[in-house]
């Protein structure tokens, strides 16, 4: 099984520090949209943020917080393969809170783990399927390494780009108020 893991922890500084997640889109909230895109593509979902869980309650999904503080989407990642352990997946797809329009058929496309996703706009190293194997060596290399980026980790566990010619950019993420007057625009 494949779980799924929504990165709904960022800081958010272009936008004033607000859950982009819960940003209004289309009469709903960007996270709608991501979750619809999710769900059927995997067995279980969750949601990484720290502070609050409350503010995603109405989700009716786990929220985890980082184990490993200050580590960016790493830190959600280890948290979220821990989970992805403890209901029995072998796989967890990782998706940014902040990116509505992922395709429908990503899980697929992306094969088996691991891999990320890349297009013309540049390589997506948080839109990745991560085998659940890969938690001890993400904890151990989280511990030593004074960077938390996703790519060099990436590298580590030998994570393919799968390549996705579509049109437009599916994996586009709302950082600023014009992405998100973009991301209307597509509703």
């Amino acid at each position: 099984m494949i779980a799924g893991l929504i990165l709904a922890g960022g800081a958010a500084t272009r936008m004033g520090g607000v859950d982009k997640p819960l940003l209004p889109l289309g009469g709903r909230v960007i996270l709608d949209f991501v979750l619809d895109r999710v769900r059927p593509q995997v067995g279980a979902v969750a949601i990484s943020a720290n502070g609050d869980p409350a503010r995603y309650a109405r989700f009716a999904l786990p929220v985890l917080a980082d184990d490993v503080q200050g580590r960016g989407p790493l830190g959600g990642v280890l948290r979220g393969l821990g989970w992805a352990k403890e209901i029995g997946a072998d796989a967890l797809l990782t998706v940014p809170g902040d990116t509505p329009f992922v395709p429908l058929d990503l899980v697929a496309r992306l094969g088996g783990a691991p891999a990320c996703a890349e297009n013309a706009a540049c390589v997506h190293w948080p839109v990745a399927v991560w085998p659940v194997s890969c938690a001890a060596a993400l904890a151990g290399w989280l511990g030593i390494q004074p960077s938390g980026r996703v790519s060099a980790f990436g590298g580590i566990v030998g994570m393919r780009r799968v390549w996705f010619g579509d049109a437009g950019d599916p994996f586009h993420n709302v950082n600023t108020r014009e992405d998100l007057e973009a991301a209307q625009r597509n509703v």
